[in-house]
């Protein structure tokens, strides 16, 4: 499967409720080289690797397996590279060692590797102490952060990335089409957007509206 085009703006459509969902949507999103499909972390922890097989058989683009990887990184990415993901996720606070094995094993396989930086203040920091870069580094203000006032995805951290380093930056964490066109804006090759099922406080694509319809505004916005 053809690697991320750093030229080119990708949406990532995040799913983290249940396989159901994924049934139920996934069907109708049109198949399109700049989406990601990302089996989120709820979804991971509620389904197993049987649902990333359930995405596998539902669409034969890149899918990311969120499994923000700590510790035991090889037999991590061992585990979801079988069941069909083409990327993974390890935690930017995770201890260097761990770092290094994953994103190696990643490129071993032939995925793309996604250093996750929620929490994380000095991102370049980390990456500066790799012995490789990874893919992608996610810039991400988490799902609890999205309501306190004050907390941004930090951009300004895409300038200094970027001015060592060839990687794919990407925005996570309350996206919707606004914070979609600031993180392009700014710099990011890839957005992040959660669908978000009626009631939940989150920001992201609703599960109650039109899924297919609002990727391809993504898509356009993001163009």
């Amino acid at each position: 499967m053809a690697i991320l085009d750093d030229k080119a703006r990708y949406l990532q459509i995040a799913f983290n409720y249940d396989m159901g969902l994924v049934r139920r949507v996934l069907p109708s999103i049109v198949y399109s080289e700049r989406i990601l499909i990302e089996a989120g972390t709820p979804y991971i922890k509620r389904e197993g690797i049987a649902g990333i097989q359930m995405i596998r058989r539902l669409w034969r683009g890149h899918i990311v397996a969120d499994l923000k990887t700590v510790d035991g990184a090889l037999s991590e990415v061992d585990m979801i590279r079988a069941a069909g993901a083409t990327a993974a996720t390890a935690m930017g606070s995770s201890p260097i060692e761990t770092l290094d094995i994953f994103i190696a094993r990643c490129k071993a396989l032939g995925m793309i590797s996604m250093i996750d930086m929620l929490g994380v203040t000095d991102p370049l920091r980390v990456v500066m102490r790799l012995q490789r870069p990874p893919d992608v580094v996610v810039l991400h203000r988490g799902r609890d952060e999205e309501n306190t006032r004050g907390k941004m995805i930090q951009y300004r951290h895409i300038n200094r990335l970027r001015s060592k380093y060839n990687v794919l930056i990407s925005a996570a964490g309350g996206v919707d089409l606004r914070e979609a066109r600031s993180a392009i804006f700014n710099g990011a090759n890839i957005v992040v957007a959660n669908l978000v099922e009626p009631g939940d406080p989150w920001t992201g694509i609703r599960t109650d509206t039109d899924v297919a319809a609002m990727a391809r505004e993504f898509l356009a916005t993001i163009e």
